[in-house]
């Protein structure tokens, strides 16, 4: 049987708008009754089980439906009101999520583990998944996520495929600097156009020649595609007045200022910014304490690695030129492994940029108001 929320179901008099707490959207209603409808759905790369309330019988109706692009929409487009649709954080389906906005559709993404927290059994299959959503859902339980923009999504999705193509370019320099080791080259820097001369010239036999020839025209092509993406992302950069603010920041460029602010997405829903920011970033040390012994461990790694790589190599070279930065760095490497005091220093500083962010003021204007962490005050709350 399905059970409804007091505040889902609601009997109005004639002609009175009535604003729905579950959709925030303003409907004009003749004395019938409100239902806002409620649909879990398992969702998988090539099919989706989806579960849902009959309003008329009370009982919960399953059925699957596999992906087939015309018939998904057909299903959709047949829904007789806006419904609420839950899914799981497990992929990333584009098409699905533009073809419900599309539709009129609401889509809220849950928390995977916090979802199977609430399964009362302990089997599992895609129709007990799709009932369990829809349960939550209709009880008002549903773990949603906050999820970013279109565009946030596309950014950081060049980010990645430059920090791909920048690995592939790493791989290939190594492996030239390998073989002119192997026909005893001096020793020289294979990223100068000197040293890659002197590679190209020497006599090699026929195997060597041809990984030569195949790693130097691989070079040239990756160095095109960086060269691209650097291009598309300088004028991201350019347009967007939150990304200008953090390059007054020392030490920050474009593609740290771009993944920070795409990253973390609106900040005032931060509520303690200085703990919870390091934490959605994964900065933030691991507890290990019991017995009144307290013990902190090595970072969680629980957010994104672009940003956490990002703010690591902006850190290394913001604590030349910020001189508190520079202070926490050598009072921690006095103490602790200069690995330790570098991931502390990239905490600071992404502590520093997010209260730019959320105060909208220039790195000047921050130091002037005081320490790092302690000004980092109360937003909105974390939603």
């Amino acid at each position: 049987m399905c059970y409804f929320q007091t505040d889902v179901i609601k009997t109005v008099s004639p002609d009175v708008e009535v604003e729905s707490k579950s959709t925030n959207q303003i409907r004009s209603l003749t004395g019938e009754t409100e239902m806002t409808l409620y649909i879990g759905v398992d969702l998988h790369p090539h099919q989706q089980t989806l579960s849902w309330c009959d309003t008329q019988s009370g009982e919960t109706q399953t059925i699957d439906l596999k992906h087939d692009l015309e018939s998904v929409r057909r299903f959709y487009s047949s829904l007789p009101e806006p419904a609420v649709i839950g899914i799981e954080a497990s992929a990333k389906m584009v098409w699905f999520e533009n073809m419900l906005f599309e539709t009129g559709h609401t889509l809220f993404v849950g928390n995977p583990v916090l979802i199977r927290k609430r399964a009362t059994s302990r089997h599992k299959n895609d129709r007990r998944d799709a009932e369990l959503i829809l349960e939550l859902l209709m009880r008002g339980e549903f773990p949603k996520l906050w999820r970013r923009p279109a565009m946030s999504n596309q950014i950081i999705e060049i980010l990645f495929l430059r920090q791909s193509l920048v690995r592939q370019r790493t791989q290939s320099y190594n492996r030239l600097q390998a073989l002119a080791h192997s026909v005893g080259l001096p020793k020289g820097r294979m990223k100068t156009a000197a040293f890659q001369l002197v590679l190209k010239q020497i006599e090699m036999d026929d195997a060597s020649s041809i990984r030569r020839s195949h790693l130097f025209w691989l070079l040239t092509q990756l160095n095109e595609q960086i060269d691209e993406l650097n291009g598309w992302l300088k004028k991201k950069a350019e347009t967007d007045t939150s990304v200008q603010l953090l390059l007054t920041q020392k030490g920050v460029g474009y593609l740290t200022a771009l993944t920070t602010v795409h990253t973390l997405g609106d900040v005032t829903r931060f509520q303690k910014l200085s703990k919870q920011v390091a934490s959605f970033a994964g900065l933030d040390p691991l507890e290990r304490s019991s017995a009144g012994k307290t013990r902190y461990g090595h970072v969680s790694k629980a957010g994104s690695p672009l940003l956490r790589h990002q703010l690591g190599q902006a850190a290394q070279i913001a604590l030349r030129f910020d001189p508190k930065l520079k202070s926490v760095y050598k009072r921690l490497a006095k103490k602790k492994p200069k690995a330790v005091a570098k991931t502390a220093t990239a905490r600071r500083l992404l502590v520093k940029l997010s209260i730019m962010l959320r105060d909208n003021i220039t790195a000047d204007e921050f130091d002037r108001r005081g320490r790092t962490v302690g000004n980092a005050g109360v937003g909105q709350g974390l939603q």
